[in-house]
């Protein structure tokens, strides 16, 4: 058993400040055929609204927000307005984590994603067909080791929220963004995409950066790129994929494991990572067993081999696997109330080029309710 710190060693929460979250969200772009488009005008549609590495995608952030209900009114705003936009250009957004079927997503050029090409080689392709959510949690001084440590146990919750099992037409997994990433993408670069195992400490964490680092420095130089090209590209934060990560310069602990889905899925999500971090302050946290369990007085994490088992299935299963879905209810999520649409389009064979872009369509047309029927509500 380790234990890893007893709640009178800090301030408790009710003493504290809110914990602040944010999120970033990223969406297919489409036209009003269901065919991958460039966002164009809809970047300047909103604050937040930003151009990802390839040509298709959109990203929505927001700002910290200090409650689930500021999280959620600012990124509901932000998306109406990308919507409004849209429209006029009969354009959508489309919260699956892939295309589901597409021939060719093209980068945007830029140096840093020329290197990554070079470095990860023919599986860089995997990467281009992904689109994710990412939830900071402010860090706390103090306890950022714990909140890093939880949210590697709390990993497998990526189920909640599958968006697409399917990669060029055919089912991969429940999760097929996750296997992109972690399984394919990165299987030929050491200690990348992988979840890693928990920390004692920061300096842990800090040499696990630098080694990362060097090695990332090495490989690119080997792969042919210039080393001051990789160093004004590169640190030691932004060189290194892996689900959970300390983030220095944004003084957070991000998450970046769910598939981008409905935005009320999402923000339902944030909100429950968030009440966790935070109440890391006034529970003893340790990790201990398998089985895993978060409750009114203390937080027990499971030993990183089986937060892995649980990962692995919530991959490949996600919520139709029993242990995921009894894992997480038991670290405090309420299952029944998510619905992953990887369930909804699984089992359809191979999906051709024109299903897929009615599949598109579809769901391009499920966020745009999702986003007009919560801001009828705060309306009234």
């Amino acid at each position: 058993m380790r234990r890893c710190r007893n709640p009178e060693d800090t301030v408790s929460a009710h003493e504290s400040e809110p914990t602040r979250r944010s999120i970033e969200v990223e969406y297919w772009v489409i036209d009003d055929e269901g065919r991958l488009a460039e966002p164009a005008e809809l970047v300047e549609a909103s604050a937040g609204a930003e151009r990802e590495f390839v040509e298709p995608l959109l990203e929505i952030k927001t700002t910290p927000c200090e409650t689930t209900a500021e999280l959620r009114d600012e990124l509901f705003d932000r998306l109406e307005s990308v919507l409004d936009r849209a429209d006029e250009l009969d354009k959508g957004l489309v919260p699956l984590a892939t295309p589901v079927n597409h021939d060719e997503v093209r980068d945007r050029p830029s140096d840093r994603t020329r290197i990554q090409d070079q470095v990860i080689g023919d599986e860089f392709e995997y990467v281009r067909h992904c689109a994710g959510t990412h939830i900071y949690v402010e860090q706390q001084p103090g306890r950022e080791i714990d909140q890093l440590n939880a949210l590697i146990a709390l990993d497998p919750a990526l189920a909640l929220v599958n968006s697409s099992p399917y990669f060029r037409g055919r089912y991969l997994a429940g999760g097929a963004r996750s296997k992109l990433y972690r399984w394919m993408a990165y299987d030929g670069v050491p200690h990348q995409g992988r979840l890693w195992p928990y920390a004692d400490d920061a300096d842990e964490w800090t040499r696990r950066l630098e080694r990362r680092y060097e090695e990332f420095v090495t490989a690119a130089i080997e792969a042919g790129a210039d080393r001051a090209t990789i160093q004004s590209s590169f640190d030691p934060e932004s060189a290194v994929w892996t689900p959970v990560q300390l983030r220095e310069t944004f003084s957070t602990v991000e998450w970046r494991s769910p598939d981008t889905a409905l935005p009320s899925q999402v923000v339902r999500l944030a909100d429950r990572i968030a009440e966790v971090t935070a109440h890391l302050e006034d529970a003893e946290i340790r990790i201990e067993g398998e089985s895993g369990a978060v409750t009114t007085d203390e937080v027990v994490l499971p030993e990183f081999d089986a937060v892995i088992e649980y990962v692995n299935a919530a991959i490949r299963e996600g919520l139709a696997s029993d242990a995921v879905r009894s894992y997480l209810e038991r670290m405090g999520f309420d299952v029944a109330t998510y619905d992953p649409m990887s369930h909804e389009i699984d089992g359809r064979g191979p999906v051709s080029l024109e299903e897929a872009r009615q599949l598109r369509l579809e769901y391009a047309e499920r966020l745009e309710r999702d986003v007009r029927q919560a801001r009828t509500v705060v309306g009234d």
